[in-house]
């Protein structure tokens, strides 16, 4: 029903106009009453084995949602009943700030696809612990944090700072943005001396708290192999506790979107099915050359079942989905757990 009446109807207007449209009926719908329990038995599926253990944290199932969806914590408690075992809010930064100029949303429907380049729009650290106080507690929430846009260089640490002793009484984890595309004046976020001492800076805070929060690091999927073995050697370093692979992607390679279009649309992080074998490599890559070493969270592609079995296969403990989520539709969360749920009862 979604691929088939509603994705075509909603795919017919501005990508960021239906995204909070379609917030706006979900809010609206969550507060019928039934709607949230008929939705939860609709889209939920549960199973001890399906329950994961992980920097320290219970996952009721391995399917989460990436940050960039509900980048100001506004929907996650209704989010929390389609199945998910995790949500991801953010990316969030200590001030409020619009992001790049619209339109800055593109669909490539002929790639199932996204460009975007919105350019951490949210609405501030304040406003997202507002809204993380009415937590319902049904399912691990990750802060995703990062930097103003319009912050100097050497107040990049401290917006990190900022934002982690605020969020840290309402996430279960962290994780550094330090790889979005879309925003200006990131290029020391790429410098490994830099994200040491900025990871051992939050660490350093983490640690004056009763209960520290575990804290991920999330990386562009166009890392080659030397850029890889520098952030296998990070973690080492630092002891953090895992990578999400991978944020978007600069690349434009083998897409069926015609060129014309692309050019139309300018620059902007790729996400969805183009990345999908570009994200896995890089999970195969830092898992295997890592042994193993550190917990990985795969997200990049994933619309299918198999999607997710391969980034598990490749070394992920974990996945995410977003731009699948949209072309998808939310019943893709049920199924990917439920062949999550038959490959382990396999073996």
């Amino acid at each position: 029903m979604y691929k088939s009446i509603i994705r075509p109807i909603l795919f017919k207007f501005d990508p960021e106009v239906v995204h909070y449209f379609t917030f706006d009926v979900i809010k609206l719908l969550s507060k019928i009453p039934f709607v949230p329990f008929l939705i939860k038995q609709l889209f939920q599926f549960n199973h001890p084995a399906l329950e994961r253990e992980l920097f320290g944290l219970h996952f009721k199932n391995p399917v989460g949602l990436a940050a960039g969806f509900d980048k100001n914590a506004v929907l996650y408690n209704e989010l929390a009943n389609f199945g998910f075992g995790f949500i991801e809010i953010g990316t969030v930064t200590p001030k409020p700030q619009e992001g790049n100029p619209k339109k800055r949303l593109f669909r490539l429907e002929d790639d199932n696809g996204i460009i975007n380049r919105m350019g951490f729009n949210n609405a501030g650290l304040d406003a997202a612990i507002d809204q993380l106080k009415k937590n319902k507690k049904q399912l691990i929430i990750g802060g995703n944090i990062g930097k103003n846009t319009q912050t100097p260089v050497e107040g990049y640490t401290a917006d990190y700072l900022e934002c982690f002793k605020a969020l840290h009484p309402y996430v279960d984890y962290f994780v550094l943005n330090v790889s979005c595309p879309n925003v200006g004046s990131h290029a020391k976020l790429n410098d490994k001396d830099y994200l040491e001492e900025l990871i051992k800076a939050v660490q350093t805070l983490n640690a004056t708290f009763k209960v520290s929060k575990p804290i991920l690091l999330k990386i562009a999927p166009d890392l080659n192999e030397a850029q890889l073995d520098e952030i296998i050697e990070l973690v080492q370093v630092t002891k953090i506790e895992g990578i999400i692979a991978s944020n978007t992607s600069v690349s434009r390679t083998h897409l069926k979107t015609p060129q014309t279009s692309l050019e139309a649309i300018g620059n902007g992080g790729v996400s969805g099915q183009p990345i999908k074998d570009k994200s896995t490599q890089v999970i195969k890559y830092l898992s295997e050359k890592s042994q193993k070493a550190f917990p990985i969270i795969g997200v990049g592609g994933i619309h299918s079942e198999q999607d997710a079995l391969d980034k598990i296969a490749a070394g992920a403990d974990l996945v995410q989905i977003y731009t699948g989520f949209i072309y998808e539709g939310p019943a893709l969360i049920k199924r990917i757990n439920k062949a999550i749920l038959k490959a382990s009862l396999k073996y």
